[in-house]
């Protein structure tokens, strides 16, 4: 067994990693947050500015980079539906009802080119059936020619659950927006944005526009919980630190411990006697 000096040294220098690595935890989540905010607020910043430009062209559209983020930007076309197939994106939620968002696949109308990639318009949001094996029933954009003017999103990918899962029929729900998997479903080359157009002839569905799911305020309250937590814990553990300093220092440790030894002396001579 230790010396209680030993002991005292290991317990203050456990205690002391403890505090200084979860402070340090809680403060980096902090700043994570914070510089998330960063990125938002620039982010957002983008958006208005692209919203405020003028409309692309179709091939102005695809004209960009693979790797460039889309969201945001104006477009105008001249399109066609390809077929009346509805396509259901599945588990969304708009003003508190869970739903589906609606799509329709177009084929670009002033091209000649068979394969130009074709686009998905968003219908807008239809809420679900408490049965769900019963689909909502939506009217299709008819198979003419139309003017759609709008604004083009990307879904981020989801590295947890990216996979298509659809299912086949007339109206085919699918769980994820795999733009990839789902141009391979349909046989035929997909744009890589969403066109979510301002209005659609005889369709009035509501259209929700969430570019950032989280806001930079909600991502500045968050860092303030992290701040507020390191500096309680901090708090705590220098309380904690110091009444287990005043009971455990080395002298009154190593007093008690002269203090007993002379105790069990005078007990053994007390009986020798």
């Amino acid at each position: 067994m230790g010396s209680p000096l030993r002991v005292w040294r290991l317990s203050t220098g456990l205690l002391l990693v403890v505090t200084v690595s979860v402070f340090c935890i809680l403060v980096k989540l902090g700043v994570w947050q914070l510089d998330r905010a960063e990125q938002k607020t620039a982010w957002q910043a983008t958006l208005s500015a692209r919203q405020a430009a003028s409309e692309l062209s179709f091939d102005e559209l695809l004209a960009f980079d693979a790797d460039e983020r889309l969201s945001g930007y104006r477009l105008s076309v001249n399109a066609t539906p390809v077929n009346q197939q509805i396509l259901l994106l599945d588990n969304q939620v708009f003003e508190g009802r869970v739903g589906y968002l609606a799509y329709q696949v177009f084929q670009i109308s002033d091209s000649d080119l068979q394969d130009l990639p074709w686009l998905m318009v968003e219908l807008g949001f239809v809420a679900a059936n408490i049965d769900r094996r019963i689909l909502p029933d939506i009217t299709p954009v008819p198979l003419s020619a139309i003017d759609l003017n709008g604004r083009v999103y990307q879904k981020q990918v989801n590295p947890l659950s990216h996979q298509l899962h659809s299912e086949d029929g007339n109206v085919m729900r699918f769980q994820n927006l795999n733009l990839a998997a789902l141009a391979e479903k349909i046989g035929h080359p997909l744009a890589p944005v969403v066109l979510q157009p301002d209005s659609i002839p005889k369709i009035a569905l509501p259209k929700p526009w969430t570019p950032i799911p989280l806001s930079a305020q909600k991502h500045q309250g968050y860092a303030l919980q992290w701040f507020t937590m390191a500096a309680v814990f901090l708090s705590l553990m220098l309380w904690i630190g110091w009444k287990y300093l005043i009971k455990a220092t080395p002298e009154s440790t190593t007093s008690n411990a002269i203090d007993t030894n002379n105790t069990v002396k005078n007990e053994t001579k007390t009986e020798n006697e």
